[in-house]
């Protein structure tokens, strides 16, 4: 009986440190080493450049492109390597540093990040001329349109090009009117008692299969990926700055609580039975979401740093010999069937984002 007993504790022990031992991936590698980020990163950054989606070309998806290219401009940041800076010129280059022709509707905005993240590289007025001009004419009637940005997506699209465009000119009128945009569509979408924002207004009732509300995956992961960018441009003098923190910090503490087992979040964040498939891209956004709050210490590192590694670990999982990143969710506005083969530029967008906040937590175990 005393044999069967140590038997026992000796496996309960050998499975604790298995858990609290950084995964080796098949070929023995550390996934959290820097060197093997990096390697991953580029494996996904050419295999999607060499696989555009059919149709992100169009005007109305072009976020959906702008999106992998935000990834790859703060690819270049992190990693210095030339190749993602000479993609992201080339792209902006085809485009003429214009944004997309809906003056009003922030996913024509998106690809201004991009616009402003070569910009500060080369200092070339002409590639923020076009985004200028036309916030400024925004400004104009800044009331023209009450909740204009009615979906919760418009959080990344829009407000991280005026606060990059504020900190490009010196002009804090692009914060404040980012600002005003911001807390309007909170004011709306944003649930007090759960710490996530309804997709838009058509959800406010509707519920799952289960009875659960419905808030979808990565709907709410837009919204991380924008908030952050937010927080690392806006001043810390800037009279909202500790409103930010203070939604980021609630928002972290929710999706933490929601990640699954597998390390990925449910495309329906409150119900994980209503579709129990894989998905990337919304988990690509809160892995790299929380791993930058670590790294810019707004967030526990004991607490959150196990749920940033699993988080990563499922990401690499997801990510074919090649470099095709798998399961991520299609185009669509809410939380949906995802398949293994789905693939879209913005999933590869947000899993390099997540990959530059990993090369900075290297070494942590």
């Amino acid at each position: 009986m005393k044999k069967q007993a140590t038997i026992l504790l000796t496996g309960i022990l050998i499975s604790i440190i298995a858990l609290a031992v950084p995964k080796k991936e098949k070929t023995g590698k550390d996934i959290f080493d820097k060197k093997y980020v990096k390697n991953i990163m580029q494996k996904v950054f050419e295999w999607q450049l060499e696989h555009p989606v059919v149709g992100n070309a169009i005007v109305a998806d072009d976020w959906a492109r702008a999106v992998f290219y935000v990834g790859i401009t703060r690819a270049y940041q992190q990693t210095k390597d030339k190749d993602y800076l000479k993609a992201a010129k080339h792209w902006s280059d085809s485009l003429n540093y214009q944004l997309g022709p809906r003056l009003r509707h922030s996913d024509d905005h998106t690809r201004g990040q991009v616009f402003l993240d070569i910009y500060a590289v080369k200092k070339d007025k002409a590639m923020i001329a076009g985004t200028e001009t036309k916030f400024d004419s925004i400004m104009l009637e800044p009331n023209l349109y009450p909740r204009e940005r009615w979906w919760c997506d418009a959080l990344f699209m829009s407000p991280p090009v005026w606060v990059r465009l504020a900190q490009a000119t010196g002009e804090q009128k692009y914060n404040d009117y980012m600002s005003h945009m911001w807390w309007d569509v909170t004011d709306f979408l944003f649930d007090k008692d759960e710490n996530l924002y309804y997709r838009d207004k058509s959800f406010f009732e509707k519920r799952t299969s289960h009875g659960k509300k419905i808030f979808w995956g990565r709907g709410n992961g837009w919204v991380m990926g924008g908030l952050v960018q937010i927080l690392e441009r806006l001043p810390k003098d800037n009279a909202d700055y500790d409103k930010y923190v203070e939604l980021y910090k609630k928002m972290s503490i929710k999706i933490a609580s929601l990640q699954k087992p597998d390390g990925l979040w449910p495309p329906s964040l409150l119900d994980s039975e209503e579709f129990p498939q894989k998905e990337t891209s919304g988990s690509g956004f809160y892995t790299f979401a929380l791993a930058w709050g670590i790294n810019n210490h707004l967030l526990d590192e004991a607490t959150y740093l196990p749920i940033v590694h699993k988080g990563w670990q499922a990401l690499t999982d997801a990510v074919q010999p090649d470099g095709k990143l798998t399961y991520v969710q299609k185009i669509g506005s809410k939380p949906d069937l995802v398949k293994e083969s789905d693939n879209q530029e913005y999933g590869s967008g947000a899993f390099l984002m997540a990959g530059t906040e990993m090369i900075k937590l290297a070494g942590k175990k």
